[in-house]
């Protein structure tokens, strides 16, 4: 699944141009690798790393989404690895 509709999917985005130009930012990482274009692929158990509203998020992907969901859905893709201020 493309990253920038994964993270549309579980709401962390509430639209894909936004998701885009997050990873346009360069900031957002793929199993420690940063993410060049939107339409790069990521699968279950692999970890995103993206900072979002002032802090770091790090997930584990556990499942992708077939659709973009309730939140309580949502968040059954992911695992909240860890989370660091940005301070």
């Amino acid at each position: 699944m493309r990253i920038d509709r994964f993270l549309h999917c579980i709401r962390l985005v509430k639209s894909r141009t936004l998701a885009q130009g997050l990873i346009d930012s360069g900031h957002v990482r793929i199993d420690g690798k940063r993410v060049l274009k939107p339409s790069e692929e990521v699968r279950a158990g692999q970890v995103v790393a993206l900072p979002l509203h002032g802090a770091i998020r790090v997930l584990r992907v556990t499942a992708l989404p077939a659709r973009r969901g309730p939140p309580a859905e949502a968040r059954c893709h992911y695992q909240e690895i860890g989370t660091s201020s940005g301070d």
